[in-house]
C-alpha cells in the first residue's frame, strides 16, 4: 500500500514508544497488522521494513493508520488512537473520543464530556465502529473494581434534588422516543447532556449523591445511544455505551453495567451483523451482573444471549437459553424471587420477552412461533409504545410472508406503515426495509404492487 510522509518528515517518536512499550519488534508489529487487516477484510501486506518507514515519518494511506492503532492496542491491552501513534496528519486528533474505559473517575469525567461536546458539534469522526474496543471495554468492566471513590470538592454543590432532575428529565425524554422517534428527540438529550449533566459531574458532591449522579447519567447516557443507533448512527451508539457503561461502574451499580451490555451493546452488534458478539456480550452480562439483578434483568439477558444464538442459526441453544428467559420472567411475575426491580428494567415485560421471542424464530425460519410471539407482544404492549408496536407488525407480516400468507402480510405492514409515518424512526425504517425484501418473490402480486405504491407515497 502506498505512503505519504508525514509533514516535515519527522521522525515519528509516538509510534516508537508506543512499540517498546508493546515489547513488539517492528517485524512482529507488521506481523498483527496483517493479522487485524484481514479481519477487516484487507489484504496487507506490510513487513519490518515497512514498519521501519513508519518509524521515519511515512504513512500508509487509507484505513491502515486505524488498523496500526488496533493492532498495537490489542497487543498493550488497551485502547490506542490514530493520534497516539502520531498518524492523524492533522486530522481527527479526538478520533478515540468516547472509545476509552477510563481507569479513573476523572478520566470517565473528562472522555464523556468531551464525547457530549464533540457530539453537539457534529465531528464526523464519531461514525466509525470498533469490535476490539467493545472487547476491551467488557475485559475492563469484568476484571476492574468497583471505584473506592467518586466524591468532589470543586465546583458548584450538587444535592439530591439535582440527580432527581436527571431521572425526571430521562423518563420524560424516554416516554417522548417512544411516542416519536429519536429523529424528533436525540438532539434535545444531547445538548441537555452537554449543557446541564457535564455541569453537575464537575461539581462538588458527597460520595452517596455522587453514586447516584453517575447511575443517573450512565441512564441518560445509555439512551443518547440507543437513540444513535435510531438515528443510524451506530459508531456513536457506541461511544455512548462504553461510557454508559464505565458511568455505572463509577455508580457501583454492577447490575445496570449487565443491561448496557446485554440490552444495548448486544443490539448494536445485532444491526451491524455480529452474531457471535451478540452471545458474547449476553453471557459477560451474566456474569458480571451475577448475584447484582433481579429475576426480570436476568431474563433480559437470557432473551439477549439467545438472540445471539438465533442468528447464527444454533435452534437448541436458543431454545434452552430463551427457556431460562421464561423462567426467570416467571419468577419475577409471580414473586416466587425476591428483590425489588430498578427502573432501568421495569420496562422488561412480558410484550418485550414475547418480541425478543419473536425475532428469534423469524431468524431460525420458524414462522408459526413467529406470529404467536409476535401477536403475543402486540396485545400488550401499551399504544404509547408506537415504535415498539410498528416492529412486531412488521415481525407479524414477516411471518405471514415465510406462510406464504401475502394478502395477509401486506394488511399487515399496512398497519405497520401507518404507525411508522408518525416516527422519525431509522430502526424503524430498516425493519420496513427488511419486509419489503422478503415480498420480493411475489412482486407481481396486485397486493404487493398496491403495498410498494404505498410505501411509494409515505415517502414522498
Amino acid at each position: 500500500m502506498a505512503a505519504r510522509p508525514l509533514v516535515a518528515r519527522q521522525p515519528n517518536e509516538r509510534l516508537q514508544a508506543l512499540i517498546q512499550e508493546a515489547g513488539c519488534s517492528n517485524a512482529g508489529l507488521a506481523r498483527r497488522v496483517n493479522m487485524c487487516g484481514a479481519e477487516h477484510g484487507l489484504d496487507l501486506r506490510y513487513d519490518k521494513t515497512s514498519v521501519a518507514r513508519w518509524l521515519r515519518g511515512q504513512q500508509p494511506r487509507g484505513r491502515a493508520p486505524a488498523v496500526i492503532a488496533e493492532a498495537l492496542g490489542r497487543k498493550l491491552g488497551r485502547s490506542v488512537t490514530i493520534d497516539e501513534i502520531g498518524m492523524a496528519n492533522g486530522k481527527n486528533l479526538a478520533s478515540g473520543v468516547g472509545l476509552q474505559f477510563s481507569p479513573t473517575v476523572l478520566g470517565a469525567i473528562e472522555q464523556v464530556c468531551e464525547l457530549w461536546r464533540s457530539d453537539v458539534g457534529r465531528r464526523d469522526f464519531l461514525s466509525g465502529t470498533s469490535v476490539s474496543y467493545t472487547q476491551m471495554c467488557i475485559r475492563d468492566r469484568l476484571i476492574t473494581a468497583a471505584d473506592a471513590q467518586v466524591a468532589r470538592s470543586a465546583g458548584a454543590r450538587v444535592g439530591p434534588s439535582d440527580v432527581e432532575a436527571v431521572r425526571a428529565t430521562t423518563e420524560a425524554l424516554i416516554e417522548l422516543d417512544h411516542r416519536y422517534g429519536s429523529g424528533h428527540v436525540r438532539p434535545v438529550v444531547v445538548h441537555y447532556l452537554n449543557s446541564v449533566v457535564s455541569g453537575l459531574l464537575a461539581g462538588s458532591y458527597r460520595e452517596a449523591v455522587g453514586r447516584d449522579l453517575f447511575a443517573a447519567v450512565a441512564r441518560l447516557t445509555e439512551l443518547a445511544g440507543y437513540m444513535a443507533v435510531d438515528t443510524g448512527q451506530p459508531g456513536l451508539a457506541q461511544r455512548y455505551y462504553i461510557q454508559a457503561l464505565r458511568l455505572a461502574q463509577a455508580a457501583g451499580d454492577r447490575g445496570y453495567g449487565g443491561y448496557v451490555l446485554a440490552a444495548s451493546m448486544s443490539h448494536l452488534a445485532a444491526s451491524l451483523g455480529n452474531p457471535r458478539e451478540i452471545a458474547q456480550l449476553a453471557k459477560a452480562a451474566q456474569e458480571g451482573a451475577r448475584g447484582h439483578v433481579t429475576p426480570r434483568a436476568e431474563a433480559m439477558f437470557y432473551a439477549a444471549e439467545a438472540r445471539g444464538h438465533a442468528l447464527l442459526g444454533d435452534a437448541r441453544s436458543c431454545q434452552v437459553v430463551a427457556s431460562r428467559a421464561v423462567s426467570r420472567l416467571d419468577a419475577a411475575d409471580n414473586g416466587t424471587d425476591s428483590g425489588d426491580d430498578p427502573p432501568w428494567i421495569r420496562h422488561f415485560d412480558r410484550a418485550y420477552l414475547s418480541d425478543e421471542l419473536a425475532h428469534c424464530h423469524r431468524d431460525l425460519g420458524q414462522a408459526e412461533p413467529a406470529r404467536r410471539h409476535a401477536e403475543d407482544a402486540l396485545s400488550v404492549h401499551p399504544t404509547g409504545r408506537v415504535r415498539r408496536r410498528a416492529i412486531d407488525l412488521l415481525l407479524l407480516a414477516t411471518a405471514h410472508v415465510q406462510q406464504r400468507e401475502v394478502e395477509e402480510a401486506c394488511a399487515t405492514g399496512t398497519r405497520a406503515l401507518e404507525l411508522l409515518s408518525t416516527l422519525r424512526s431509522n430502526r424503524g425504517a430498516e425493519y420496513l426495509d427488511d419486509f419489503q425484501q422478503r415480498l420480493e418473490p411475489y412482486r407481481e402480486e396486485p397486493v404487493v404492487r398496491e403495498f410498494g405504491a404505498r410505501m411509494e407515497m409515505a415517502a414522498a
